[in-house]
């Protein structure tokens, strides 16, 4: 089984927007699967606007929780379970390489 880690502690934000002070509009996200000794990564960015949390949260307040589910709602459903089959394809991959390099030694 593999267990995903989303990582979303990365934002870009205005200083500025409507009235609010270090407001969050991108994510970057790195989701990590790891199965036993194996692991692949995919990254992105992930605009998401005021609008998206609610109710306004002061940056210095945001946990990685709380923008990981912003981005999974701006991303999508249908997105986060393509990004977990990608992650998942690289490990099997890993696990069962249908490719290897090899140097021919003579």
């Amino acid at each position: 089984m593999i267990t995903y880690d989303w990582n979303c502690k990365t934002v870009d934000v205005h200083p500025q927007e409507e009235g609010k002070t270090n407001v969050v509009y991108n994510v970057h996200w790195v989701v990590t699967g790891i199965q036993e000794d194996y692991s692949a990564t995919n990254i992105g960015t992930q605009v998401v606007s005021l609008s998206e949390g609610g109710d306004f949260i002061p940056l210095e307040d945001l946990t990685n929780e709380t923008i990981v589910g912003w981005t999974k709602d701006a991303i999508g459903e249908e997105q986060v379970k393509a990004i977990k089959t990608s992650i998942a394809s690289q490990i099997e991959e890993e696990i069962n390489p249908t490719s290897v390099t090899m140097t021919i030694e003579k």
